[in-house]
């Protein structure tokens, strides 16, 4: 407990409990124990922080983008200073190496620069006009206040991104992070307001998700509502925004399919795909899922992608040595069992893999599945965890066809030589963002975001900013 806070929340510039004293315990995922609390807010608290979010987004909405920007950069540059104490929290609330959490704590503050700048870039236009003296201009605005929800796999990742946007933007912001892994994203939040942020224009929730969502959704101060998490979830607070007009950005689930073609080089094509399959446990949006190999490199594919598996560390994130943490909460631990057995019952064979490891912590091995096929649950259910499942293929056509046979249209992989490969594959797998030969996704200057159950809208790159604003259309005659 003394190195872990008791997390408030944020309501007009104060830290505070929630009324009434409510708390959640907050778990170590590497031994099960209870290492802090945040607070659970009520009824009460959420008006309090709509109240705020209108006073908030009243004044900054008349600051300059010029002068955000400024707050923005003091913003990123606490960030960056804190980043040792903030990586060791993200680590004790998720379970993730420290090397990934100082990762996600810096990318967290190049984020943070790159919208600064993109918010003194939200121009308009001017249209020519069909006769003399009317000047016909288009206004950026931003959108008003935001209800934004994030999840458990990136504390500060998913919650920078909507943070920056709606700042930069104008915009003030009610965030809910996870209530699993509640202090890092406090902490990021914690330099915005230092840097200068007015405490109406970021307010902090946490509690019951369904709870708060829709209590804050169809409320009449929200404008904007951002979400980050399951297909499932994101589908139902969709309807519930749509019932009541209000724009929405969903970053929903995937399952990437990563293929391998027989020209592609296959020791790197291994080493990579392991690399983006296991870091943080397999806990990724974008991780890959479904291993699609050609079948005349399927079997050295395979052997390489196993060997890189069976010689990662697990262990838990604080030690040095460690190199792939244990899931985030208990309830995955039963989701990978469930896939595994599914698999082997349908003809699969666990490779390596395949179960938990230990009593104490949420462990489960770096797990490859072969002989894999569509009828089983993990080629249909998203993992979310670290089990690949390995299929060959004979030729595009059929690589096309399973690529795209699932709702999905999140990220994909691919690995090939052939320029004409490469074409046909960018142009016909039905995804918002394909890499490859490499590993080149979730950059701050490149778009992020999917097509399909996988949600709309984009959270990185020139676009991302565009969903935090209205545009008006202003024509005058001059007199």
């Amino acid at each position: 407990m003394a190195e872990y806070p008791h997390v408030q929340l944020h309501i007009a510039g104060q830290w505070r409990d929630a009324t009434g004293g409510r708390t959640i315990p907050v778990l170590n995922p590497a031994t099960e124990e209870v290492i802090g609390t945040v607070a659970h807010c009520t009824r009460e608290d959420m008006d309090a922080a709509l109240a705020a979010a209108e006073r908030g987004f009243a004044a900054w909405r008349r600051v300059s983008p010029y002068e955000r920007a400024k707050v923005m950069r003091r913003a990123a540059e606490l960030l960056r200073s804190r980043v040792d104490a903030i990586a060791r929290l993200m680590t004790l609330e998720q379970g993730k190496p420290l090397a990934e959490a100082r990762l996600e704590v810096l990318a967290g503050a190049d984020l943070i620069e790159w919208f600064a700048e993109e918010g003194r870039r939200t121009y308009g236009q001017v249209i020519p006009a069909r006769a003399e003296g009317i000047y016909q201009l288009t206004i950026k605005e931003p959108v008003g206040p935001v209800a934004a929800f994030t999840p458990w796999n990136f504390p500060i990742n998913q919650v920078v991104r909507k943070l920056s946007m709606a700042v930069a933007a104008g915009c003030s912001i009610i965030v809910k992070p996870p209530e699993e892994t509640p202090a890092s994203p406090v902490e990021l939040i914690k330099c915005f307001l230092e840097a200068g942020v007015p405490g109406d224009v970021i307010s902090v929730l946490f509690g019951t998700p369904a709870e708060v969502s829709s209590y804050l959704i169809p409320h009449p101060v929200i404008r904007k509502v951002t979400f980050t998490g399951s297909t499932a979830v994101g589908k139902m607070l969709a309807a519930l925004a749509g019932q009541h007009m209000k724009r929405v950005t969903m970053e929903l689930g995937g399952h990437a399919p990563a293929m391998v073609f027989e020209d592609a080089d296959v020791e790197h094509a291994a080493k990579t795909l392991a690399f983006a399959k296991f870091r943080n446990a397999g806990q990724v949006c974008v991780s890959p899922t479904r291993f699609l190999v050609q079948e005349k490199v399927y079997d050295r594919f395979v052997a390489s992608f196993i060997a890189h598996a069976q010689a990662i560390k697990v262990g838990d994130g604080l030690a040095p040595d460690t190199q792939m943490g244990p899931m985030a909460n208990e309830r995955r631990i039963p989701v990978m069992e469930a896939m595994v057995a599914d698999a082997r019952q349908k003809g699969g064979e666990v490779a390596t893999g395949g179960s938990r490891i230990g009593n104490k912590g949420y462990f489960f091995a770096p797990t490859v599945i072969t002989g894999a096929h569509a009828g089983m649950r993990g080629m249909n259910e998203e993992p979310f965890g670290p089990i690949a499942f390995m299929r060959p293929f004979k030729d595009l056509e059929e690589v096309l066809a399973e690529a795209n046979r699932l709702p999905y249209g999140l990220a994909s992989y691919a690995f090939t030589t052939s320029a004409r490969t490469a074409q046909k594959l960018a142009a016909g797998v039905e995804v918002g963002m394909m890499t490859i030969n490499h590993l080149g996704l979730a950059l701050p200057e490149v778009p992020f975001g999917g097509v399909r159950d996988s949600g709309y809208g984009t959270e990185g790159g020139s676009e991302a900013i565009e969903a935090y604003l209205n545009t008006k259309f202003v024509t005058q005659l001059g007199l």
